[in-house]
């Protein structure tokens, strides 16, 4: 799919869009400042070639991880790359790469990933008058979104991170609506989340000192000031994900070892029963063989007999084990 947005009435606004169906060639308006291919077809990224002037980068050249391959200049062409989060609110979070190019004053974007800030930003700019004049602008203001959709998700992973500690360490221990192993779930798939949200930090961060440095900052100052202020919010936000990330490995430990006292707890029970019950079992065993003559066979108390040496026998385990603290 691709998208073109250009200035009218002072505002970003969308004035090209293409679902890649047709086999027909496709031609991006010039006043176009940005131009977001989401999985191009080849005849949108022929009308992408055509108006940058540039190749734009693969699905394979995205996924490079090697820094010169992610961030570079070529043919008068900024080429940025950075991780970028999606499907958040999904048991499967993902965490793929998205190319930023600036050729001019103009911002092509490339993605095989639906990332919320896309359209957030898209919907925000067309009502906005005067701020996206530059494609470098609506980089930033692209990047602010991106960053912030990534604070909103770290903020709920703490707040969900903070209602699973209640739970662990709640005082009722015996609760039935605890279940260990619905929490074990949610802690890994709250670490795994945290995980790509630091792994996207990172790149972000790469992104911005690199484009300090490559970018014209006497030209446009106002640049300056953006990059300085989301590099600082992605540096806390990293931090922030460190601390997220040491409090799930915490939680995990702790669930593992609550289980573990309740498991040791439950072999305990098992096994005082199992010792209380010991010697009854060999005073029937006795009395129990099939010999002929058995000393208290023709006794007429044998049987209380043996049934009161069962029960003493039974009880004086357990009220030893009770003052010893074992039970």
């Amino acid at each position: 799919m691709l998208r073109a947005f250009g200035l009218r009435d002072n505002c970003l606004r969308r004035n090209l869009t293409s679902s890649g169906e047709s086999s027909d060639a496709i031609s991006i308006p010039s006043g176009a400042l940005w131009v977001d291919l989401f999985a191009p077809t080849p005849q949108e990224r022929d009308a992408a070639k055509a108006i940058f002037g540039i190749d734009p980068p693969t699905k394979e050249d995205m996924e490079e991880i090697e820094i010169s391959s992610r961030l570079y200049q070529e043919d008068g062409g900024i080429f940025m790359t950075a991780l970028v989060l999606s499907r958040t609110e999904t048991e499967d979070p993902d965490c793929q790469g998205v190319s930023f190019i600036l050729v001019n004053d103009r911002l092509l974007t490339v993605r095989y990933t639906e990332p919320q800030p896309f359209n957030t930003f898209a919907n925000r700019a067309e009502r906005q008058v005067n701020l996206w004049p530059r494609g470098d602008i609506i980089m930033a203001g692209l990047l602010e979104a991106i960053i912030d959709r990534t604070a909103d998700v770290l903020e709920k992973v703490g707040a969900e991170v903070d209602n699973l500690s209640k739970q662990i360490f709640s005082g009722n221990g015996d609760s039935p609506t605890r279940d260990y192993q619905k929490i074990l779930l949610r802690l890994g798939n709250r670490n795994d989340l945290t995980s790509k949200a630091r792994e996207s930090l990172i790149s972000l961060g790469r992104m911005l000192a690199f484009l300090s440095q490559v970018i014209d900052l006497k030209a446009t100052k106002d640049m300056k000031g953006h990059i300085k202020v989301m590099t600082r919010d992605v540096q806390s936000l990293a931090d922030h994900t460190t601390f997220l990330s040491n409090t799930i490995t915490f939680l995990l430990d702790a669930v593992l070892g609550v289980v573990n006292i309740e498991q040791s707890r439950i072999i305990k029970i098992f096994s005082v029963v199992a010792v209380v019950f010991l010697p009854p079992t060999l005073v029937a065993s006795i009395y129990g063989m099939n010999f002929h003559y058995l000393p208290e066979l023709s006794w007429s108390y044998g049987y209380p007999m043996s049934l009161g040496l069962m029960v003493i026998s039974a009880v004086l385990p357990y009220f030893y084990f009770k003052w010893r603290g074992w039970m």
